[in-house]
């Protein structure tokens, strides 16, 4: 199923003299400069009906007019599957993502992903690109994400990653007993020898900014509260690894698992079943893209996760250590 955009607007003379690419992305605001680029260049964005290169100047007084159709992405198969959705109206979507569950379609997953979920549940976002997905959590780590509903929405959601105005906190339980919270300001990027895994790259990454805070302190682990400013794969993953404080289950940056020295057997059993990256997408907040509301949800701790925290607890009490502290 297809959809039409149809949109027509006047030139403001004090717009005058400028090119026809600014011009168009200034009209036509919903939509990405990227976008606008693109639809000029495929001449469904016309001045005055006629096709007109991106760079040429207009006077004012012009009628820019959009008329495009946008096929829905056929490549992607809209799937019934269990989406717990936590708050939804007819712009974005916020959904609680359960751990195992990939964000997008790839190769070895091409099906069951959570793209193909909201494709079957908001059959509109198939015209919009990634189905409306703007951030993404790995597979294993579970949490709040936001989807739009429209290509306006879409671009504005983008806009506020971009200028890092969207909050995202997340909890996580780490490995070591931490003094203090803090903050990571490292690069990351590619690993040099494992196209697998992200690392922290002084030379060729991307700055990553990571703030952390901590909930409660055991005798082996820290129960953490983060926020991030930037987005990069793995961030926290490979932030706390990095400040030698790596995430309960994570093998890909945390190594093998190290059972604590005189841990109860509850604990034991805990770590030894906890068979993913601790960490968890907790609290979400943003400026509504076409209302403008600020609005902010908070979604609790999965039951795995409470499950540790709670034999972590219990192994404090059982040890005879002070009780564990809290921040």
């Amino acid at each position: 199923m297809a959809e039409r955009i149809v949109k027509e607007a006047q030139v403001p003379f004090d717009l005058g003299g400028s090119r026809f690419d600014q011009i168009a992305t200034e009209l036509f605001s919903d939509y990405s400069r990227s976008r606008i680029q693109s639809w000029i260049k495929e001449g469904v964005l016309k001045v005055d009906g006629k096709i007109t290169k991106p760079k040429e100047k207009l006077f004012g007084g012009e009628t820019v007019s959009l008329d495009i159709v946008i096929e829905a992405q056929e490549d992607h198969e809209a799937q019934e599957m269990d989406l717990d959705v936590v708050y939804e109206d007819d712009d974005i979507m916020i959904v609680n993502k359960p751990a195992g569950l990939v964000v997008h379609p790839a190769v070895g997953n091409r099906d069951g992903t959570l793209m193909n979920a909201i494709l079957h549940h908001a059959p509109e976002t198939a015209h919009i690109p990634r189905a409306g997905i703007v951030h993404r959590l790995d597979k294993e780590t579970t949490g709040l994400m936001v989807v739009a509903k429209t290509l306006a929405a879409q671009t504005d959601l983008v806009a506020q990653l971009q200028e890092r105005s969207m909050g995202r906190e997340y909890e996580a339980i780490s490995i070591g007993v931490m003094t203090g919270g803090g903050v990571v300001d490292e690069p990351i990027g590619r690993h040099p020898h494992n196209r697998q895994k992200q690392a922290v790259e002084p030379v060729n990454g991307k700055d990553a900014v990571t703030h952390y805070r901590l909930v409660e302190r055991f005798k082996n682990h820290t129960h953490i509260r983060l926020k991030l400013e930037t987005g990069r794969t793995h961030q926290i993953r490979v932030h706390m690894a990095f400040i030698q404080y790596p995430l309960v289950g994570d093998p890909q940056y945390g190594g093998r698992l190290k059972m604590p020295k005189a841990c109860s057997p509850e604990l034991q059993d805990e770590l030894r079943h906890f068979r993913r990256q601790a960490l968890h997408a907790k609290k979400l907040e943003l400026s509504h893209p076409i209302t403008g509301e600020w609005m902010q949800w908070e979604i609790d701790l999965p039951e795995d996760m409470q499950k540790l925290l709670e034999a972590l607890k219990k192994d404090m009490v059982e040890s005879g250590s002070n009780d564990s502290e809290y921040f």
